[in-house]
């Protein structure tokens, strides 16, 4: 699943290939994948002759925002948007088609069907679910020492568990977490409760270096992950543990573990990230 830096990679390329633009119609193959509102005729009428104004992103959401609207689509799996010219074939697995007036075609594409879209009205997007139940995002001035304190003295649960918990920190996944505990030194099985003050500032800060660094390299390409453009990220060369069951770790030498914590594959150094 595309997570904070290739969703915020998803949305630069975007922005640049689809502002100003305005729809058409809008072509509904799967209304399955339109939670809001009920019907797709009213997702098609609504958006028809409107105009995308801009694009934001919240934790793993994208948000378009029309002259009007605000669209929230989460890219799931196998999400993916494209821009193609209306002449172009359609591939079977593309569900939702935004057609534009100068004839060219916003292509929403996805294998398993498992992406969604929520339509409001601008201004009412923060305010209902699913952005209403987001944590403060790792680049925000909310994401402090002391707000990850306070959550983190209240839970038995283990650090992997709690920055994957997308209520407590919006973004995070399964890389970036087993990639900043990595650099904090911390284990993932480690219990949230039992990280002193010092170790909270070394991970907040790990956390925000890495999303950062990712987000410049145009993220992780481990499976399918392409932007809107087809290019893949290249942050995935730089990878300490991800990924790297079996390998030596580049600080110790010592072998790099996988288990399965908080119900997703962990990798961790068993020596650089005791327990």
């Amino acid at each position: 699943m595309p997570e904070l830096p290739e969703v915020e990679t998803i949305k630069r390329t975007l922005t640049q290939l689809v502002l100003g633009r305005t729809i058409k119609n809008v072509i509904v193959h799967w209304p399955k994948i339109i939670k809001k509102p009920d019907e797709k005729e009213q997702f098609i009428d609504a958006l028809a002759g409107q105009s995308f104004e801009g694009i934001d992103r919240k934790g793993k959401f994208l948000i378009f925002y029309t002259d009007d609207f605000a669209l929230v689509s989460h890219l799931r799996m196998e999400g993916r948007y494209g821009l193609y010219q209306h002449t172009e074939p359609i591939d079977k697995h593309t569900h939702i088609i935004f057609q534009f007036t100068d004839g060219t075609e916003l292509r929403y594409r996805d294998v398993r069907k498992f992406g969604t879209m929520h339509l409001f009205k601008k201004g009412e997007e923060f305010s209902s679910l699913p952005l209403l139940q987001l944590g403060p995002e790792p680049f925000s001035n909310l994401f402090t020492n002391d707000y990850l304190k306070e959550k983190l003295s209240k839970t038995d649960r283990n650090i992997k568990a709690v920055l994957l918990d997308q209520t407590v920190i919006a973004g995070l996944g399964n890389i970036y977490v087993d990639e900043a505990l990595y650099r904090a030194k911390i284990h993932p099985e480690r219990k949230s409760r039992t990280l002193t003050y010092k170790e909270i500032n070394i991970l907040r800060k790990e956390i925000i270096a890495t999303l950062e660094e990712a987000v410049e390299k145009g993220g992780s390409t481990v499976r399918t992950y392409v932007n809107t453009q087809g290019q893949i990220g290249m942050f995935q060369l730089q990878h300490f543990v991800y990924g790297k069951k079996g390998e030596p770790c580049q600080k110790c030498g010592t072998l790099i573990e996988k288990r399965v914590t908080a119900g997703r594959g962990t990798h961790f150094c068993p020596k650089c990230q005791r327990l």
